[in-house]
């Protein structure tokens, strides 16, 4: 007989043209129960006969991280009224669940009666008497004023506790005929990553600036500077009352924003307080434009902190009070540093905000840059960005600067670090504590310098002369940093902000054409995209002129497309 060849059973492939996986169940895993699990879970213990792994310290340590598994939980129905136990012999508990006690009775024994925990009574007795509550209530006794101060101190701490709270006001009130599209938690956010984005291309310079004071680098606490008030313009115009962009719009683009818009939204993921952003789709281009007479130009103070300010309107430390304190030292330091009187550097186009009858002393100094990124699939950004000064090296090059002022309002109040007496010694403690405070502020201000390319973000650290006067200030020191370096101890992901900003451009570039807002959640980490009709935000007279030419939009009519 010939050998036979053996033949080879190709196995059955299927083809799924719309995803990934088989196109149906097989048949062995039909009516088959699936419960999901992840690899990062924890395996427990596959047994525990004395229940006393149920410590409220582990209840969450070996569960799934897609839920508890209810629907195949064990329930045992049988009746146990005739079971009786046996073994009484109570369980010791572990050294882990014995609690407190067990590690406070160690270090009262430390602390007052030494290693045995004991003391002995007065006059050589043998007998032996604990060092505990029985003592504390004694003195309590003889000192009751210590007690009752005591008792006022936690009441003063409940008391702030439950101002903590209090909820927070949304940055704008949510009508009855606005619609929500989508919700988005910040937890998805982090997750989000858009890498290698391009270089951007510049497309228009224009304004001027002025050297920066190198003096200002060798200010220390000892050799402290006062605030001055530097009276000059500050322009804060939104992206579509910008006539740059309104040129742009014609020829380059279809998302446009300011990079303070942009920051804001890239850095979303770390904010506390409530803020929106007006959005406007115009056939295939987006406006992210800020609303007319809010706070969203003011800096926050403490707005990451464990203890943020208190809400009480009429307090010297109110957070609406504290932004505007913040917001007058950024503004007056940023020029006060600078060479005032000099020639200044200037771009190829003037400031496109300063009017006629408006001098460069009385403008502050201001250069834009209006930016292209090509973030790719079709989506192309332009943004203003900004510069705040402008340093000339040794070798003759120039260096753009972002400044920005970190102020101190009252030590005790805002971590307990107290600049004058922290800052030229342990500058990096102070630093690490704004951190903490103001994380939101801190990576606003590096995405904006990012944005704008400079080359430096200069900090000045501005102090108040007394703690209950918020009117006069000193400069205590100053620091600077590379934007990417900052970036970089900050914590601050690039690739994680412009996916988060491609999101919400995708996100809005489905929608119809129209008005939308995005919210910031006021007590939630979260943002909301509404749907809100077209003359929602124009003030009165606008609304008289739309409604006689018959349109609603906020949009410059240079700006929108042409009729068919």
């Amino acid at each position: 007989m010939p050998e036979e060849v053996p033949h080879f059973i190709p196995p059955e492939i299927q083809n799924n043209p719309f995803g990934w996986g088989p196109c149906e169940m097989p048949d062995q895993f039909k009516d088959m129960p699936y419960q999901p699990f992840s690899k990062g879970d924890r395996i427990g213990k596959i047994s525990d006969w004395t229940g006393l792994s149920q410590d409220k310290k582990y209840l969450n340590k070996y569960q799934s991280q897609f839920g508890g598994g209810t629907q195949y939980t064990y329930y045992h129905e049988e009746d146990e009224n005739t079971f009786h136990l046996v073994d009484t012999t109570r369980v010791q508990k572990p050294p882990y669940q014995r609690g407190r006690h067990f590690r406070q009775g160690g270090r009262m024994m430390r602390g007052q009666g030494g290693r045995g925990g004991i003391s002995r009574l007065p006059g050589g007795s043998n007998q032996f008497q604990s060092l505990g509550k029985l003592n504390k209530l004694q003195r309590d006794r003889k000192n009751p004023n210590a007690r009752r101060g005591w008792n006022n101190k936690q009441g003063g701490r409940s008391n702030k506790n439950n101002m903590q709270m209090k909820s927070r006001d949304a940055s704008v009130t949510v009508r009855a005929d606005w619609n929500t599209i989508e919700e988005m938690d910040f937890v998805r956010f982090s997750k989000l990553s858009l890498p290698n984005v391009k270089d951007p291309e510049d497309l228009v310079c224009c304004g001027s600036l002025e050297y920066y004071d190198k003096s200002y680098d060798r200010i220390n606490v000892k050799n402290e500077k006062p605030l001055q008030r530097v009276d000059r313009l500050f322009h804060t115009v939104t992206t579509t009352d910008d006539p740059v962009i309104r040129k742009l719009v014609k020829t380059v683009g279809n998302v446009y924003a300011t990079d303070a818009i942009l920051a804001c939204l890239m850095c979303c993921t770390r904010s506390n307080y409530s803020w929106d952003i007006v959005i406007e789709k115009v056939g295939d281009k987006l406006f992210f434009d800020k609303r007319d007479n809010t706070e969203f130009d003011l800096l926050t103070v403490n707005e990451t902190a464990v203890e943020p300010p208190s809400e009480e309107a009429n307090s010297l430390n109110s957070p609406r009070n504290l932004a505007l304190e913040a917001t007058f030292i950024n503004h007056n330091f940023s020029q006060q540093v600078l060479k005032t009187g000099e020639a200044r550097y200037k771009f190829e186009e003037p400031n496109p905000f300063v009017s006629d009858d408006e001098t460069d002393g009385e403008v502050a100094s201001v250069a834009y840059r209006y930016r292209k990124w090509d973030l790719d699939n079709g989506i192309v950004l332009v943004a203003r960005c900004e510069h705040d000064s402008v340093l000339q090296v040794p070798n003759g090059d120039l260096q753009f600067l972002t400044i920005k002022a970190l102020n101190e309002w009252d030590s005790k109040l805002s971590g307990g670090v107290d600049w004058r007496h922290k800052l030229d010694v342990q500058r990096g403690g102070v630093l690490a504590t704004e951190l903490r405070n103001n994380a939101c502020k801190l990576a606003k201000w590096t995405v904006q310098a990012l944005l704008a390319g400079s080359d430096y973000i200069k900090f000045g650290y501005v102090s108040r002369v007394q703690v209950r006067d918020s009117s006069k200030h000193v400069i205590l020191g100053t620091q600077q940093y590379k934007p990417t370096e900052f970036a970089t101890q900050i914590n601050l992901n690039m690739d994680n902000a412009w996916g988060i900003l491609r999101c919400i451009i995708d996100l809005c570039m489905k929608q119809k054409d129209g008005k939308y807002l995005i919210m910031k959640d006021p007590n939630k980490p979260l943002i909301r995209l509404y749907d809100i009709p077209d003359n929602t935000f124009d003030s009165d007279n606008d609304e008289n002129e739309d409604e006689e030419n018959g349109e609603k939009s906020t949009i410059p009519a240079e700006l929108l497309p042409p009729n068919p």
